[in-house]
């Protein structure tokens, strides 16, 4: 017997075992009663769900869905109501934007910076999750105390953000009609 023999029939269930590994027992298409007979109807189906391809879609990114942060009303009106306050960070992609240390009319010893940082692109109140810290110093930045701030201000900045981000996805609504 070839030596080499087994070791391609062990080749070749390996190879079988690995491309069915990701089968679960479902073939694609599956369920037979949940789709259409009719060709013309299937086809509509399928496009219906975002299934298939067509000629139209090549060269077009065909991965996953990513607002640009001009076309996330959330984003766009947390930038809005901070505007004033000059930014240490800011990724959209990683849904964080952070402020740098701000004072009202140069004050040097009070100063706070804002974190806003998004849990979901959907505009409602665990959209958003502020952070306000205040630093109080003594002359010339030293021995400075850094505390965070759970209140009224934080309140008022989702609020804010959230009356902003409304207004501007009912603009962008009336644009697309």
């Amino acid at each position: 017997m070839n030596k080499k023999k087994p070791l391609k029939i062990a080749l070749y269930f390996a190879l079988i075992a690995f491309l069915f590994n990701g089968c679960n027992g479902k073939l694609p298409g599956g369920d037979a009663r949940k789709t259409p007979a009719d060709p013309a109807k299937r086809i509509e189906q399928n496009l219906k769900d975002g299934r298939g391809i067509s000629l139209l879609d090549i060269g077009k990114n065909q991965g996953g869905v990513f607002e640009f942060a001009s076309s996330n009303s959330l984003w766009r009106a947390s930038l809005d109501v901070i505007d004033f306050m000059p930014l240490t960070s800011v990724n959209y992609s990683g849904g964080i934007i952070i402020t740098d240390w701000y004072s009202e009319n140069n004050i040097q010893n009070e100063s706070i910076k804002i974190s806003i940082r998004f849990m979901t692109n959907d505009i409602r109140a665990d959209a958003l999750n502020i952070k306000v810290f205040n630093r109080k110093c003594s002359v010339n930045l030293i021995n400075c105390k850094i505390t965070e701030t759970e209140g009224v201000l934080v309140a008022e900045l989702k609020r804010e953000i959230l009356k902003k981000a409304a207004i501007y996805k009912k603009q962008d609504k009336e644009k697309k009609k």
